[in-house]
């Protein structure tokens, strides 16, 4: 289990995973006034929270099903990536893909964030790469029948 240090500069609670199974915890708005994201729009979300990730972990923000399900709110650049040494304040990228205007609010629940480790690669340059059973096909490639 990794340890993240946590700033809340905001009145909401800190996040907290909500059940002991929970990938992710909760991420609420932090706003002086509510923001309407008309159809299409997109805006940065503030939380008032900062991280402190350990080496080899990411933070990973991503949409709330729910929201995305019932309002068309999303994370713009999902998953958003936090790296470990980033100690900015965590914003959310919210976009509208309904074609009703949304109202965020103080407190609400936007998006969802995710501690994870991670490998980085060692890139090695070369002319050729094996063959595998894939190939080079794509985009839809393994799905054509």
């Amino acid at each position: 289990m990794a340890t993240v240090k946590i700033i809340n500069r905001s009145n909401n609670p800190a996040p907290a995973y909500a059940t002991a199974d929970s990938a992710g915890v909760d991420l609420r708005a932090n706003l002086e006034a509510s923001i309407t994201l008309q159809p299409l729009e997109r805006k940065l979300i503030t939380t008032g929270l900062f991280i402190e990730l350990p080496a080899g972990f990411e933070a990973q923000v991503r949409p709330r099903s729910g929201l995305a399900f019932k309002s068309g709110i999303t994370v713009l650049n999902s998953p958003g990536t936090i790296d470990a040494d980033y100690r900015g304040e965590v914003g959310v990228i919210l976009v509208n893909l309904s074609n009703e205007p949304f109202t965020v609010n103080h407190g609400d629940r936007i998006a969802q964030m995710v501690v994870a480790q991670y490998t980085r690669a060692n890139f090695e340059l070369t002319e050729e790469l094996a063959e595998s059973e894939r190939g080079s096909g794509g985009f839809g490639h393994t799905g054509i029948k």
